[in-house]
């Protein structure tokens, strides 16, 4: 059930609960090279087929898709608008603190914050593509003001975080790690909102960061984050991007409602193979599809 304790719903459509994020599909330059990062650092389990992989958790749960063609070309991030950096949840803080052990013994030293409602590590891919690897808070620990949830980026403990891992070594994505989140640059908030809050049916949830917009479905800390720390285009059809996100909704009566709020919002869905495809206004794409518990 939605936690009414903060949030801003939607003015018509709202998502239901039970949305979650599926995997997103990123495009690389040398799947070879991605593949090896994945599974060594993030601990994935990559099955390949041709130019595309899928990569999983220990539970078999697919994260990550790899696609490649000839000619992409790096990232430089910061560069366009489209993915800031997809995030990994973690089922607990323990698994958190052996990554972290895992990263320092790889001679890695990733960014780290604290955001009260959750504690973060940042890395970037072969080709510059940003993820997180998260644990969160419990939600009864969250805080809010004023109906707006309590985020910030504060330093990270990094000794309590590492002494919850327990000395055990990590051995790769644990079952029950999901994607948490997906954060964008944009090219203005207000537009975000019109499509994201307004026309897709997120709550607004954290609004006064700044330069930044925060939106979930069923009173999570985010599912979407959204920002205007980049300046530029879409990414070049030559770049190392995302090429899309899923949300997961319970059922087709809800990826149709979905749909309509859109259009009546003034945007356009297209239906595919795999559900609808909805591009925001700076042209990332969107796949909303009924959740099937199939990702793996």
């Amino acid at each position: 059930m939605t936690d009414t304790r903060w949030g801003i719903a939607p003015p018509s459509y709202r998502l239901p609960d039970a949305t979650r994020l599926g995997p997103v599909r990123l495009m690389v330059s040398d799947l070879d090279r991605s593949i090896a990062f994945y599974e060594d650092i993030l601990g994935l389990n990559a099955s390949r087929e041709g130019r595309t992989a899928a990569l999983s958790a220990a539970d078999g749960r697919v994260l990550v898709r790899l696609e490649t063609q000839p000619g992409i070309r790096p990232s430089t991030p910061g560069s366009a608008l489209g993915l800031y950096h997809f995030a990994l949840l973690l089922p607990s803080r323990e698994a958190l603190g052996r990554f972290l052990e895992h990263l320092a013994r790889r001679g890695l030293r990733p960014g780290m914050a604290d955001h009260l409602v959750s504690e973060a590590l940042y890395l970037s891919d072969p080709d510059g593509l940003g993820i997180e690897v998260y644990a969160d808070r419990p939600r009864s620990s969250w805080q809010s003001h004023d109906r707006e949830l309590a985020m910030a980026t504060e330093p990270l403990d990094v000794r309590s975080v590492l002494a919850a891992g327990g000395g055990t070594a990590w051995d790769g994505m644990p079952a029950g790690s999901v994607m948490g989140h997906v954060h964008l640059h944009v090219g203005a908030l207000d537009r975000a909102a019109a499509f994201y809050h307004a026309g897709l049916g997120l709550d607004k949830v954290v609004w006064s960061y700044p330069g930044a917009l925060f939106l979930s479905a069923g009173g999570y800390h985010h599912h979407l984050g959204t920002n205007t720390w980049a300046r530029g285009s879409a990414p070049a059809a030559d770049q190392a991007r995302l090429l899309s996100w899923d949300l997961l909704v319970p059922g087709a009566d809800d990826v149709r409602a979905a749909a309509t709020s859109l259009d009546e919002a003034g945007f356009t869905a297209s239906e595919t193979a795999d559900g609808l495809t909805a591009a925001d206004p700076w042209g990332t794409p969107l796949v909303i599809a009924a959740d099937r518990n199939q990702d793996r």
